[in-house]
Parts: C-alpha cells; structure tokens; sequence
C-alpha cells in the first residue's frame, strides 16, 4: 500500500468496519491508492472503502465487494445523509455543496452493492453508503448515459453469474487540476469505474468512464461560473468502455493487475480506445 496513505482511527459508530476485502475474488485485488505519493486516508465501512483525499475532500477511489448470491432486497433507502466522523469536517464536501442548486449527491459505491450477508450487516452497509465520502456532485439530469452507468454492476453480475457471482468494484472520481470550482470545492467531471471479477478460473476486468463535461462549445466563462456563485453547467452524461491502463493514466491510482487482465479487445486507432456506449449490448469483453 502507498506509504501516503493511512488508515484513520476508528471511534464511535464505525469502529467495527472493517471495509473492502482485497482476497475477495480469491485472487488479491490491492486497494486502488495514487501512485504518486498525494496523501489519502484510508476509510473502511461495511464491504467496502474509500481512499478519501483530503486536499479534494473527497475520494481517490472507492472499492467495494458484491457477493450477488446474497444480496438483500428490499433495505429501504434513507436518504440520511451525514459526515464520517474520524476525519475533519472541513476536509470533507458535506451538504452545503448541494444545497439550493440541481446538483446530485452521487453515490461512488452504489447503494446496493454491499447490501449482502445478514439483515444486520446489509442494513449497516445501506446506511454506511449515505456518508458524503462516498458521495461526489453530479448533474441532476437522467439521460440514457446516466442509466447505462447506473446498471453496470447488474450488467457485469448476470455476465458473471456464468463463472462467480462476485464482483470488486473500484469507483471514483477524476480529479483533475483543472476541474470547475465551486463553494470551495472543484467539481469533477468525469468518473471511473473498474469491475473485476473471475472467469474460466482467471482474473478479469473491465473499465467504463460517466462524463458529464459541459458543452464545449459554451465559452469558458460559463464552464467556470462555479467561481462566482453558480453551479458550472455540466452537460448529459456519456458513458464510455476504455482500457483499465486509461484509468489507471487519468487518475493516478495503482490498480495493480487490472490493467493486464483487461478484457477490451485492443485498438490500434487512438479514437478508438474510448468506445462509447449507447446499450450494454455495445460492451466489450474478448474471450
């Protein structure tokens, strides 16, 4: 594990989290962390954890288990949303990011992915999704690229119910430098997410990119009104299959066998290695 990086004191209602499991898969999986040395802490909860950083106050990246065979259905969603409280508040993107603009709270983790196992820990997992950690501001808008992103996972374990219907999903945002600024914060635009799961006995992976950049035919000006007040005007969300080594490139993060697991076919035509996705029907996964 990145030396930068480091697990914060457990205290109060979290204290028995004990987060993602690298063994899951039954092949190791390391905790995606930046391999650049930009300090993080380390966050678990139930069946999943995020590598919060504080200088963005918000995540690095998240990863998560889902165990499909024991998912609980029917955990009803809270909506109660709070701070975690073994890190400052103010490195934190707490409501007042969201309030009075049509900014979305996005889940990273989604909320029913560590929703498996007993009554008890599914219930804890659901609450544990509603900490702004695990949360990051995205358009209010519902296009069919938001709903294909959205249904990733339900897509890759009905792909993977063939072999193991496991899944470790890494999730985050793409901080970039040059990301909108706003209520003292910078708003991502983009966001990535990398499955891995077991097929034919082997480790596999794939990658996908939700972007929500604005228009760019809109002057600058506008794309940074966040400064003065405004949320930037962010634009339809796009989903794209690109190559887990892309992932690991925009962001910084070490996702240790992943990208040499890929199964993407690979594309000679630089235009081509983002394949943008208008059905699942459209990803690719080699045999």
């Amino acid at each position: 594990m990145n030396t930068s990086s480091e697990t914060a004191a457990s205290r109060g209602p979290l204290d028995d989290r004990t987060g993602y499991d690298e063994a899951f898969l039954g092949e190791v999986v390391p905790l995606p962390v930046p391999a650049n040395g930009i300090p993080t802490v380390v966050l678990p909860y139930t069946h999943f954890t995020v590598v919060h950083r504080p200088d963005r106050r918000f995540a690095a990246s998240t990863a998560v288990c889902i165990d499909g065979s024991k998912l609980v259905e029917n955990v009803d969603r809270q909506d109660d949303w709070n701070l975690d409280p073994r890190i400052p508040a103010n490195q934190q993107a707490g409501q007042a990011i969201y309030a009075d603009n049509d900014l979305d709270r996005g889940h990273l983790v989604r909320r029913l992915d560590p929703v498996w196992g007993t009554v008890d820990k599914a219930n804890k997992a659901n609450a544990d999704t509603f900490h702004f950690t695990n949360a990051a501001p995205q358009q209010n808008t519902f296009n069919q690229g938001k709903k294909l992103w959205l249904g990733l996972e339900n897509f890759l374990l009905d792909h993977a119910a063939k072999f193991d219907r496991k899944l470790s999903v890494f999730t985050g945002p793409v901080l970039h430098d040059s990301d909108p600024p706003y209520r003292g914060i910078q708003v991502p635009l983009r966001f990535w997410k990398v499955a891995a799961f077991m097929q034919d006995g082997k480790l596999a992976s794939t990658a996908y990119i939700l972007d929500q950049s604005p228009d760019l035919s809109r002057a600058r000006e506008q794309a940074m009104a966040g400064a003065k007040g405004g949320p930037p005007p962010l634009g339809p969300f796009r989903t794209f299959q690109v190559p887990v080594a892309d992932i690991a490139e925009v962001t910084g993060l070490d996702l240790g066998p992943l990208p040499d697991v890929d199964l993407m076919p690979p594309v000679r035509a630089p235009g081509d290695r983002w394949h943008r996705l208008e059905s699942y029907d459209d990803i690719m996964m080699r045999n």
